[in-house]
């Protein structure tokens, strides 16, 4: 199976990649407009494997995509290509319009007409995933609830708001259109090769280098942790096996309060880099104003996934968390860059 993967350069876009390359028969053309966000460098372990292509496209640009669509012939697309930190979407929602919004309708066509033009038993094979987040859904109460594929969206940043309308227009071309399109909502990835303005790769590199942790609020917000290289498994069987017009959630079942990550991002730095004057990395945290709009919890039931495709990850949180952690203390000529250049750690999103 030849796969098109949008935002491949990105950080669950490249985990995706390898994991196509390394780990199946599958080809991959991996289509991105290189972004701040994005790093071929992610992509470095299987940049000469013949079954790779890299194309730099915006898929905004509608005729682009098709064209090479047509070109490579590709059986499924994974669409993962979107603006997705909140604090930027705060700070400028319109980039997160365009690209979420108008480049995913403008994918969706130039794959309606490519499919449309495909034999028929190929057209039976061919399928859209369009993946997506759980912050559509909204807040959680802390005390109970989980999201499940039927609860109804509640988006409460532009970037949510922006990741819930393309999910409609994503399966509004598959009741519409008939557009083999599946869907997949996942919780908060964490691991190797992720941008460091999210928040564990920022923690773990201020860590390393004594610097403030700043916590928003009271650090008592709680998301649901997936291990990237278990989401990207998770993608793969979802694209290959899951039934058109059906949506899945994908989720770590490790709910951590943003505190209680800290924390544990502390001490597992400690362990390795102990401080020349002894004292702990917890004393670095410092409780900073809370990011406007801030949903309280996500939590992911991701039961149907499995049952229906057999999939669970193999990642806790703390295993996925040492290795992520080892990965950074590892890996300075990969993050060293970004942190000297493109993003050095100040704070985003404080616009209300």
């Amino acid at each position: 199976m030849k796969i098109l993967v949008t935002g491949g350069a990105g950080f669950i876009g490249s985990a995706v990649c390898r994991h196509l390359i390394a780990d199946t028969d599958h080809a991959v053309v991996n289509v991105d407009k290189l972004t701040y966000a994005a790093n071929l460098s992610s992509l470095d372990p299987i940049a000469g494997d013949p079954r790779y292509r890299f194309a730099k496209i915006d898929i905004c640009d509608r005729d682009a995509i098709h064209a090479l669509l047509v070109e490579e012939q590709v059986d499924g697309i994974m669409h993962l290509a979107a603006e997705s930190h909140v604090d930027r979407s705060i700070d400028g929602p319109e980039e997160f319009i365009q690209t979420n919004i108008v480049g995913t309708y403008r994918l969706l066509e130039a794959a309606r007409h490519y499919w449309s033009g495909l034999p028929e038993d190929r057209k039976q094979a061919f399928r859209f995933h369009h993946v997506s987040t759980d912050e559509v859904y909204g807040s959680l109460p802390l005390e109970s609830g989980v999201f499940t594929e039927e609860t109804a969206y509640e988006p409460s940043s532009p970037y949510s708001a922006s990741k819930a309308a393309s999910d409609h227009l994503a399966l509004a071309w598959w009741h519409t259109y008939g557009l083999p399109v599946v869907l997949s909502n996942c919780s908060n990835n964490y691991g190797p090769y992720h941008f460091p303005e999210k928040l564990i790769p920022l923690m773990i590199l201020n860590a390393m280098e004594d610097k403030a942790l700043p916590v928003y609020g009271s650090g008592s917000n709680i998301r649901d942790w997936l291990y990237v290289e278990d989401h990207a498994r998770a993608l793969a069987t979802v694209l290959t096996k899951g039934t058109p017009g059906e949506s899945y959630n994908v989720g770590g079942d490790a709910e951590r309060s943003n505190l209680d990550v800290v924390e544990a991002i502390c001490d597992l730095v400690d362990a390795r880099r102990p401080r020349a004057d002894g004292s702990r990395r917890r004393d670095l945290i410092t409780f900073v104003a809370d990011r406007p709009g801030h949903d309280l919890r996500y939590a992911i039931d991701a039961s149907k996934i499995a049952r229906e495709l057999g999939w669970t990850p193999r990642e806790d949180f703390e295993s996925g968390l040492a290795k992520t952690v080892d990965w950074y203390l590892d890996n300075e000529a990969w993050w060293a860059p970004i942190r000297d250049g493109r993003y050095t750690g100040e704070r985003l999103g404080l616009r209300a």
